[in-house]
């Protein structure tokens, strides 16, 4: 123990502040994670649902009342007004609450006209204008935290927030049979206490509400950004929206807990991202671009091995996350794991457009993505209900990766690295198909738990006799070799 803590105390303030980073992530989603199962089991599949489309409704929302200016704008900001950043902090609080002003001044005179869309009672807007009002000051103070690597303050008020969250929320659930709003309602007391108290500290450091240099700023980077946010948003939320329309609420409580328990995979993925990426920066900087493929195959494998094996315990994951009654939603799992394997794929393979500053495929990406996924949501979904969301989400992603994949190519000849992708294509193409095939077959399996079992215990086996080759992947990551 002691040969770690100094191995700890030695390590700089950038490694120790990543280090909390990733953990205050996990945390945060861990606590998230384990309060799922709570909440479906205080809340009919109804209620359950209108608080799923609450959530997807407020994140496509904030897109717009927000035009996410605390994203890449503030990093960027933080280095270019290294010396002003209080000011810009407060007068970007400013810009925030006058677009904010607008958006919700439009949603209130065309809420008539929006009700049938939305699906969402007067109070629930109400209540998510306020949420929204409020989170972007919190936001702008994580940022800023993240990039002074203050992780003391961060992690207390994370975990702090991540607590009081879900506590504040089962008594108020117990306290009253309208428990969609209590449950919402919760949700929006912290947001505006810990917000309020944040953007009051902000005005008070900065004392600006309007300059307009950094207005202009502001407003220049995000504006280009945001069919880009949208398009993601949509293909991530709209789902939900386009199930309640079409199907019915209860749906979309069984699509939103199974889609839930699909990404937990993402955890994983979140974490090996946060690994990966100064190790990228370390081999594209020494243009050492050919050396990624061989980790790059074993993280490929990695990631759908975890998927796969997310896939095989489906059954016993939905019924912990949300009890028998949700179990007809477990054949949304399958794709939905696979999708968080194609995910990353493309997080991995869009490096090369990010480190040489080439983004407009992006954008184009994201919007064919997200029509795509309307279309396809409208056909299939219509045709065979909610499951069938699962599986045009998956398209997408997997159309996404291989446009990715495209451009990647081009970008790495462009720039005369030496390769041409930092994947190995055949063993990418190899583990997809095999991927894809094992989303199909499994759902032939989940009535079969000696099946499933057997399988399990076969990709464990694997796994334990690959354990040499997979902690030195681990270690050349972690050494940036």
């Amino acid at each position: 123990m002691n040969k770690y803590i100094e191995k700890y105390k030695s390590m700089s303030v950038q490694a120790r502040a990543a280090l909390w980073f990733v953990a205050c992530s996990f945390l945060q989603k861990g606590i998230s994670f384990i309060t799922v199962p709570i909440f479906t089991r205080l809340l009919s599949t109804d209620q359950y649902g209108t608080y799923s489309l609450y959530l997807s409704w407020l994140q496509i929302l904030t897109i717009f009342t927000s035009l996410y200016l605390y994203n890449g704008v503030l990093d960027n900001a933080m280095a270019k007004f290294k010396d002003d950043r209080d000011r810009y902090i407060s007068s970007m609080q400013g810009l925030t609450l006058v677009i904010w002003a607008i958006v919700c001044a439009a949603l209130a005179v065309l809420y008539p006209v929006l009700k049938p869309i939305l699906g969402l009672s007067p109070v629930f807007m109400l209540l998510m204008c306020v949420e929204m009002m409020f989170t972007p000051a919190t936001y702008y103070w994580m940022g800023r935290q993240r990039f002074e690597y203050r992780y003391q303050r961060l992690v207390a008020f994370t975990i702090l927030k991540s607590v009081l969250n879900p506590v504040l929320g089962i008594i108020f659930v117990l306290l009253t049979t309208e428990k969609d709003f209590a449950r919402v309602l919760s949700v929006v007391l912290v947001e505006v206490a810990f917000g309020g108290v944040v953007m009051a500290y902000q005005y008070f450091k900065g004392r600006t509400f309007y300059y307009a240099d950094y207005w202009k700023y502001g407003i220049r980077l995000a504006i280009p950004m945001l069919p880009h946010y949208l398009a993601g948003m949509i293909l991530n939320q709209g789902d939900r929206v386009m199930i309640d329309r079409m199907v019915g609420r209860s749906e979309v409580a069984l699509y939103g807990v199974a889609y839930s328990v699909g990404m937990l995979a993402q955890i994983f993925v979140s974490a090996v991202n946060s690994a990966i990426t100064p190790w990228l920066y370390a081999k594209v900087g020494s243009h050492r671009t050919d050396e990624i493929k061989k980790t790059s195959t074993f993280l490929v494998i990695a990631i759908a091995a975890v998927a796969m094996l997310l896939m095989l315990v489906s059954p016993e994951a939905i019924y912990l996350f949300g009890s028998s009654k949700y179990a007809d939603a477990v054949y949304v799992i399958p794709p939905v794991a696979a999708s968080v394997y194609f995910i990353f794929l493309y997080s991995l393979l869009s490096f090369p457009q990010f480190y040489f500053e080439r983004t407009a495929f992006l954008m184009q990406a994201s919007l064919i993505a997200a029509a795509a996924n309307i279309v396809l949501n409208y056909i299939f979904i219509g045709m065979f209900g909610y499951v069938a969301a699962g599986y045009t989400t998956l398209f997408c992603y997997i159309v996404y990766a291989i446009g990715h994949y495209v451009v990647s190519r081009r970008v790495l000849r462009l720039e005369n690295e030496g390769t041409n992708s930092i994947v190995n294509t055949q063993a990418v193409v190899l583990v997809s198909v095999i991927l894809i095939l094992f989303t199909i077959v499994v759902n032939f399996v989940l009535g079969y738990r000696f099946v499933r079992y057997g399988m399990l215990l076969l990709l464990m086996i694997v796994g334990i006799v690959n354990r040499k080759k997979i902690l030195y992947y681990i270690a050349a990551i972690r050494n940036r070799k």
